[in-house]
């Protein structure tokens, strides 16, 4: 267990969680613009796939946010700002790396909330991970790429 987890606090879990938050938005709105503006033949069964993420990122912001109450925060209203690409692949890259620390992130969440005995919030976060992964499968298929290796210390 790593040293943050040890000293994490219930203030320090929502702030955190708020930053996933954040995070959350921003995917959902990512997945609904690149679902729309992906053009080609070679992109429309991705296209459509992105729509489901859009849908199951809603879902995570809604789970995130009902978390965040219950620890006696506020959820946030912010969000990461979305990048932009005339390059459909580029679209695609932009999602799998946000995925990827999506992943990082929610990962020390399970830690966190473990080490304060959160065991529901920690299992509504290990959820919300399986979606993460299968969304880095599709990117990386669509992009004809292996699924990358996502390590812990690897800083984003």
């Amino acid at each position: 267990m790593l040293t943050s987890e040890l000293t994490t606090t219930r203030e320090q879990l929502i702030q955190d969680l708020n930053g996933d938050l954040v995070r959350e938005y921003q995917a959902v709105i990512a997945y609904v613009v690149y679902s729309q503006v992906l053009k080609g033949a070679e992109y429309m069964a991705i296209a459509k796939e992105l729509e489901g993420h859009a849908k199951e990122e809603l879902e995570h912001a809604l789970i995130v946010a009902k978390q965040i109450d219950y620890l006696g925060g506020v959820p946030t209203t912010e969000q990461e700002p979305v990048k932009m690409s005339s390059d459909p692949a580029a679209l695609l890259r932009f999602d799998l790396e946000n995925e990827v620390e999506t992943i990082r992130n929610y990962r020390q969440r399970v830690r966190q909330a473990e080490a304060l005995g959160e065991y529901a919030i920690a299992e509504q976060i290990r959820e919300i991970l399986i979606d993460e992964q299968d969304h880095v499968i599709d990117l990386a298929t669509a992009l004809g790429e292996e699924a990358p290796k996502i390590n812990e210390n690897e800083v984003v």
